[in-house]
């Protein structure tokens, strides 16, 4: 599969990867998906199962209410 992914984010709740995409920790080590290819990630910080989305932003009253806008240019490097 080779489309690409896309990244919604959720109004007072989590971000949603759907298409082709790999969750690596910080050590680079790559999740199992199990196949998936939708998956939420956590915006709260509350979910017991980290990063990923378990509905706790539900639980907590979350409120986080996102916006498209325009970046600025990255800044060249040195």
């Amino acid at each position: 599969m080779n489309e690409q992914a896309e990244v919604v984010c959720n109004n007072n709740g989590p971000l949603r990867i759907t298409g082709s995409f790999v969750i690596k920790d910080g050590k680079g080590d790559s999740y199992d998906l199990a196949g998936r290819t939708t998956i939420a990630l956590c915006r709260c910080g509350n979910s017991a199962n980290k990063p990923f989305c378990d509905g706790s932003h539900n639980r907590t009253g979350f409120q986080s209410v996102v916006t498209a806008t325009v970046l600025p240019p990255p800044k060249p490097k040195p």
